[in-house]
């Protein structure tokens, strides 16, 4: 991504987490500006995620797979702009998405995706919001933190069983 912001014409702004980058954050794919990659295909649940969350989430859906759910995973990339092309396919074919970001919810990555589906009037789909709660954080460990405030593999894992049980709707 530091990359991409050097070559960019315009103005970037990238957020480095704490902690190590995990095995695995290759991407896949040539980046474009307000692009998204699917890093794994499926048609339960979509798993949407930026930053440090991906791989948690990949790793989740690995989880959901041996019990039966098939998630769907996203690298979103830029929360500014939307992958609202991708947002909007994944959305004609899967009716529950997740978003998962270590950011504050309120104002953040799963609030701009409930604004674009609501825009194109996707209002089949179900959202589910995973982040950080508008409120101080305390200092702590980056694994200690994620886990608490449910941004880590296990709290995506439950979530997604979570939100898979419960019922669908249409319009």
């Amino acid at each position: 991504m530091l990359e991409f912001a050097l070559k960019h014409p315009g103005p970037s702004a990238i957020r480095y987490p704490r902690g190590r980058v995990p095995e695995g954050c290759e991407y896949r794919t040539e980046i474009e500006l307000g692009s998204g990659e699917i890093l794994k295909e499926g048609t339960d649940i979509a798993l949407v995620a930026t930053g440090s969350c991906v791989i948690p989430a990949l790793k989740a859906s690995e989880r959901l797979e041996k019990v039966g759910i098939n998630a769907l995973v996203i690298n979103a990339r830029f929360i500014k702009p939307l992958d609202k092309e991708l947002l909007m396919a994944v959305s004609g074919r899967i009716s529950k998405i997740i978003t998962i970001e270590e950011n504050v919810l309120q104002g953040g990555f799963g609030s701009a995706v409930m604004e674009c589906l609501h825009e194109v009037e996707m209002n089949h789909v179900r959202i589910k919001r995973l982040g950080i709660p508008d409120r101080f954080i305390e200092q702590g460990g980056p694994d200690r933190l994620r886990a608490k405030y449910g941004i880590n593999e296990e709290a995506i894992l439950h979530a997604a069983l979570s939100f898979m049980r419960e019922p669908t709707f249409s319009n």
